[in-house]
């Protein structure tokens, strides 16, 4: 029974050890701390008062992307893209149609709803930040 465990161990062990070791693995990248406020009332973000609408908010790695989900909702991703995160040219934007993010070194491209992949190489969603809107003084807070 004992040898059973022993060689039970050492195959997870190696099981592990190859799993960890695949090419082309992606690693989350570290973030900047984010505790950002806008006024969406100042004309840079009038996109945002309309459901739909979306800005770009310096701030995070490569800045941020803010989308109005509607009835004072918000949800904002950083601008990095999450396949080979280290390379320089990996910043996001949003598409033409106004619902996709996409990153032009690779392809990928993210739903701006909610930052999932939508089509690879990237496997991980755009990283999100919290975000809380205090309508009274029209200010979107964005933090982590």
């Amino acid at each position: 029974m004992r040898t059973f465990a022993v060689y039970f161990t050492l195959t997870l062990s190696l099981v592990f050890l190859f799993e960890g070791c695949k090419k082309n693995r992606q690693q989350r990248a570290f973030y900047a701390p984010v505790n950002t406020y806008i006024n969406t009332s100042l004309v840079q973000y009038n996109a945002l008062q309309a459901p739909g609408g979306w800005a770009y908010v310096n701030g995070g790695t490569q800045g941020i992307i803010v989308y109005a989900r509607g009835g004072n909702e918000f949800v904002a991703f950083d601008r990095n893209c999450t396949y080979n995160e280290d390379n320089p040219c990996g910043k996001a934007s949003v598409a033409s149609d106004n619902i996709t993010v996409e990153c032009s070194c690779d392809g990928s491209t993210y739903n701006i709803f909610d930052g999932s992949v939508t089509n690879g190489p990237a496997e991980f969603p755009l990283y999100g930040y919290s975000t809380s809107f205090n309508s009274s003084t029209n200010q979107l807070r964005i933090y982590n």
